[in-house]
């Protein structure tokens, strides 16, 4: 059976630190016969509501293949651990390769980042790139001239042998 688990870190421990108790709580997990299916990081993200008078949490997610009592464990944990605000433990049926939808979000997030990054170029590199088209379009305009001009010529050619 498997189970998912979602936990939020108060925000007042460095990201760092929640990937060590997360590490701490991977390693409880192994031990107890139970494996870690999917492992994600979410990131601090705003609350919908406020929790211990904090507004934002990190976000980590867990899926693990073991039993019951493994669940209990991971529950017992977490309910004892004073830096967790808020912990729920789900069993699933089906198991996804995929990430969750919630870091597909980010994910995407940040790659529009990255294109609009290399979209900011300077003035000076777009000018250029503009020249640069602009030079290969009249090479190109040149060439079918060119290619043109001979058709032409032996066409006439041809009328002149006839």
């Amino acid at each position: 059976m498997y189970y998912e688990t979602v936990f939020i870190v108060n925000p007042d421990i460095s990201q760092d630190n929640t990937e060590t108790m997360t590490n701490e709580l991977v390693d409880k997990i192994e031990k107890a016969g139970a494996r870690i299916v999917k492992r994600e990081y979410w990131g601090s993200r705003p609350l919908a509501y406020s929790i211990q008078k904090r507004n934002r949490g990190h976000y980590s997610l867990l899926v693990t293949d073991g039993a019951a009592d493994v669940s209990k464990m991971i529950d017992e944990t977490l309910r004892l651990d004073e830096r967790v605000m808020r912990f729920l433990t789900t069993s699933i049926t089906e198991l996804s390769d995929e990430p969750s939808p919630l870091l597909r979000r980010r994910v995407a997030a940040t790659e529009e980042k990255a294109e609009e990054t290399t979209e900011d170029k300077p003035a000076e590199e777009k000018a250029e790139t503009k020249s640069e088209e602009k030079a290969e379009e009249a090479t190109a305009e040149e060439k079918s001239e060119e290619v043109v001009a001979e058709k032409a010529e032996e066409k006439t050619e041809e009328k002149a042998e006839d």
